[in-house]
């Protein structure tokens, strides 16, 4: 660049020295924003470490407190199948343990003996434990007609032996299991008990009418 188109005065950066050359070149005065960014620059980042800083200290804090305020879980409870075990020992079992049993003196139905071979001259007595008066004479008649000559005693069950019976029963004495098979089949009976009772008694066979 030329002196006359140099746009600054003349100072001391201006004096020759030997060879020609400048001591130095003039330089402009420095703006005020160039002096101070530098100062800004560091402010900012100070700044920026410092919330950083406290943001992470608050967080931890907070974690911490979080952790430490937590209520302790609840126990869980007993398992279904636990409970059920040991609510269920001790109640009844649904299912029935069995049949009821049968009324005192009475058997499950059958008919012992051959008809064939019946005493027909053996006495038969024939009570009425059914409330249905006449009911004995019918089954005394039923009884001679099928061929019996002996005694045949219609009477109503006054002292109540027929109580434990649910249905007409043939009860008979010992070795006479045939003539009751008679008096069952001419009746219409289906079942044939021995008898203590009978055998001690003057009859071959008693009939309880049901």
């Amino acid at each position: 660049m030329t002196k006359s188109g140099y746009p600054y005065p003349p100072d001391e950066f201006d004096v020759a020295v030997p060879g020609g050359a400048p001591v130095g070149v003039h330089r402009a005065p420095r703006s005020g924003w160039s002096s101070a960014w530098p100062f800004l620059l560091v402010a900012v980042v100070c700044a920026a470490v410092a919330w950083g800083g406290i943001t992470l200290l608050s967080g931890d804090g907070g974690g911490a407190e979080a952790s430490g305020g937590a209520s302790p879980s609840a126990s869980a409870p007993a398992s279904p199948s636990a409970s059920a075990s040991g609510e269920s020992s001790g109640e009844p079992s649904g299912e029935p343990s069995g049949e009821a049993s049968e009324p005192a003196g009475e058997e499950p139905s059958s008919v012992a003996g051959n008809p064939a071979n019946a005493d027909l001259t053996a006495g038969v007595q024939v009570l009425n434990a059914s409330g249905v008066a006449g009911a004995a004479g019918e089954a005394a008649t039923a009884i001679t007609g099928a061929g019996f000559t002996g005694t045949v005693s219609p009477e109503d069950d006054t002292q109540g032996l027929g109580e434990g019976y649910s249905e007409t029963t043939v009860l008979y004495s010992a070795e006479r299991a045939d003539t009751a098979a008679a008096v069952a089949q001419a009746i219409g009976a289906t079942s044939t008990i021995e008898s203590a009772d009978v055998t001690a008694s003057e009859y071959a066979v008693v009939v309880i009418l049901k």
